[in-house]
């Protein structure tokens, strides 16, 4: 049976919210129908989707968690959100018109699973109906800030596939999205007129429906010119809006975004792991600067080894765009083999909510002081760094400088050690590539990369997993890292997948073993050998991999595999062109050379020691 809705007309926005949710209710309920009597299809689920896409933006906005009830593109995620990364990741569950509709493409659909994934999606609306945050809409905040997300979303993931199979209802549904978001505008500036969307906004929002209107077929759909010409110039002024109204949200899906971004492409875009760690109140920038300087000589300095052979450079060379291009993974510290995994480009790690390939270490300073202590890697201790660092007349002067920037942590200590070094290789972070530059009007569009970022987006599937703008594994509203189960072979035969459990040694599922975290693309040109094993020695052997599906294409058992295991079908010049997109996120970086020497110790013992290690 259907329900209706009984308008009072007290508040248009909240009605229309009423209304709209009522209306996907009314739609889930008649699946509901068709599923009892085994009648259930495509096209009704074709159906409910419009009716979800009408209000798709402020569900996500008011509650992520009941969202994925509605449209989850996975059963089961576990997610750690930033605001709570110290806890276990949470289990969250998966439902609604996706699943559904991935089920109903299996030869034969499990009419079970698809009435359990329906039964959540009505669960998922009956938190809507019920959820006290329906009365925000009548704040004007909400509007804004949840309009933001939305235009964020433009970007990253309503084209790209990651939550609809059928690539034949993205365009119809995009434009359903606009044109419904563009009404709830109507009544947004007759309810709020003092903090509207502005006439520019408006403009261009119109002219935004109208390009997509156009737009026939999935395949020929320019990514690159929707986002430069219309989404990235929308979501500049929809920043400028919300400072211009002074509106403050209350929503933790704001909790990582920077309401400075002017770009999408941004590097201030939002905020990730922090590299100021115990210097985090420090603002001058003369000061940051004298310790970002520190860290510089301590990254290069084998001190902090426990033979006085290994720094950080070692495996992190700043002329391999820190990373070590030379192995698949380095020797161990006692040369006793190598170490399990290939050594990540430190370029940008700042940009994820945890840090490691397995997202076991929530803070970048942290992953200094374990590497640093680990007895594979550089086996030191730090209260004994600490007095070699003492012995040293400037790393004793610089440190208690340091420590004088700390009133909560008054005494020199291996904290201010790690806080330097990732201050030091941070600074890196804000360089940008010739694509940035392209999409923030810049620079003249290169016809290959375009292209290539059009492949990316849509065919090649790259983008369900890779988000704008670090293209790395953390999506909007940028409050999570995700992770991915790729069935990465342990050699290029295919002979096994790779031993390495991944996140399922930190948190033990099924979903979880032989996952990683999806690390940036940015720089990838320059840090070979790639994956978490180092197994691919060029892109080429990357784009194989991907296009053939995953180790479950090339004939390995996955049962868990995330990426889809059907050959995808790039031809070698699409390929090409993805692999020129790509290349175009190198970003233009300085090189750091190798001190030419280090600073004196007392201790003759130390003095031996070499610039940037000995291997």
């Amino acid at each position: 049976m259907a329900f209706t809705l009984v308008n009072d007309g007290k508040n248009a926005l909240q009605d229309l919210y009423q209304t709209r949710v009522l209306e996907l209710e009314n739609e889930l309920l008649q699946l509901n129908q068709s599923l009892a009597s085994n009648q259930l299809n495509e096209a009704q689920l074709g159906s409910a989707r419009m009716k979800l896409k009408a209000i798709d933006p402020m569900l996500r906005y008011l509650d992520p968690i009941s969202y994925k009830l509605l449209n989850g593109p996975l059963p089961v995620e576990w997610e750690t959100e930033v605001f709570e990364k110290w806890e276990p990741p949470y289990k969250r569950i998966g439902g609604g018109l996706t699943l559904m509709q991935i089920e109903l493409l299996e030869d034969q659909a499990s009419q079970q699973k698809l009435a359990e994934y329906l039964q959540l999606a009505l669960k998922g609306i009956t938190n809507f109906k019920s959820d006290s945050f329906v009365l925000t809409q009548s704040k004007p905040w909400v509007g804004h800030f949840s309009n933001r997300l939305f235009l964020l979303n433009l970007a990253s993931i309503y084209t790209t596939g990651f939550e609809n199979p059928n690539t034949s209802f993205i365009l119809p549904e995009l434009l359903q999205t606009l044109l419904r978001q563009q009404a709830y505008y109507v009544v947004f500036n007759n309810q709020f007129p003092q903090q509207g969307f502005t006439p520019q906004y408006l403009s261009l929002y119109q002219k935004a429906i109208q390009y997509v209107a156009l737009q026939k077929d999935y395949e020929d759909f320019n990514s690159f010119v929707w986002i430069k010409d219309f989404v990235n110039p929308l979501f500049a002024l929809q920043q400028e809006q919300i400072r211009m109204y002074k509106l403050i949200s209350k929503n933790l899906q704001d909790y990582s975004l920077n309401l400075e971004a002017t770009s999408i492409f941004s590097k201030n875009l939002y905020n990730g792991l922090s590299p100021k760690g115990v210097f985090q109140p420090v603002r001058d920038t003369a000061t940051l600067n004298r310790l970002t300087a520190l860290g510089e000589r301590l990254f290069f300095d084998p001190i902090l080894s426990g033979n006085l052979k290994r720094s950080c450079a070692s495996c992190h060379s700043p002329a391999m765009a820190f990373t070590d291009n030379t192995v698949a993974t380095a020797l161990q510290f006692n040369f006793n083999g190598v170490l399990p995994r290939n050594a990540p480009s430190l370029l940008n790690v700042s940009y994820n909510h945890l840090a490691m390939m397995d997202g076991h270490i929530i803070s970048l300073q942290k992953q200094v002081e374990e590497v640093s202590a680990n007895p594979l890697e550089m086996n030191g201790d730090k209260e004994m760094i600490l007095k070699y660092l003492q012995s040293v007349s400037d790393y004793k002067k610089e440190l208690a400088f340091a420590a004088k920037q700390t009133p909560a942590y008054p005494k020199p200590g291996f904290q201010h050690v790690a806080a330097a070094i990732t201050l030091y290789y941070s600074k890196h972070n804000k360089a940008v590539s010739s694509f940035d530059n392209m999409m923030n009007q810049k620079l003249a569009e290169d016809a290959l990369v375009v292209k290539g970022f059009n492949l990316f987006m849509s065919k090649s599937q790259c983008a369900t997993c890779h988000f704008l703008p670090i293209f790395n594994g953390v999506k909007p509203p940028y409050t999570n890292s995700e992770f991915e189960v790729l069935g990465t072979p342990a050699d290029t035969l295919y002979t096994s997948i790779s031993a390495d459990s991944g996140r399922y040694a930190i948190y033990a599922s099924p979903q979880s073993l032989h996952a990683f975290r999806t690390p940036t693309l940015r720089n990838i040109s320059k840090t070979a050998p790639y994956m978490h094993n180092g197994v691919f020695k060029d892109l080429n052997q990357v784009m194989a991999f991907y296009n053939n599906g995953g180790g479950v294409g090339h004939g390995l058992l996955v049962p868990n595999q995330t990426l889809s295991s059907d050959s995808i079908g790039l031809s070698k010049e699409e390929l090409v062109a993805i692999i020129a997109f790509m290349k175009s996120l190198d970003e233009e970086i300085s090189i750091d050379p190798i001190p030419a020497s280090l600073p004196i110790s007392s201790k003759k013992v130390l003095n031996s020691r070499k610039p940037g290690g000995e291997y």
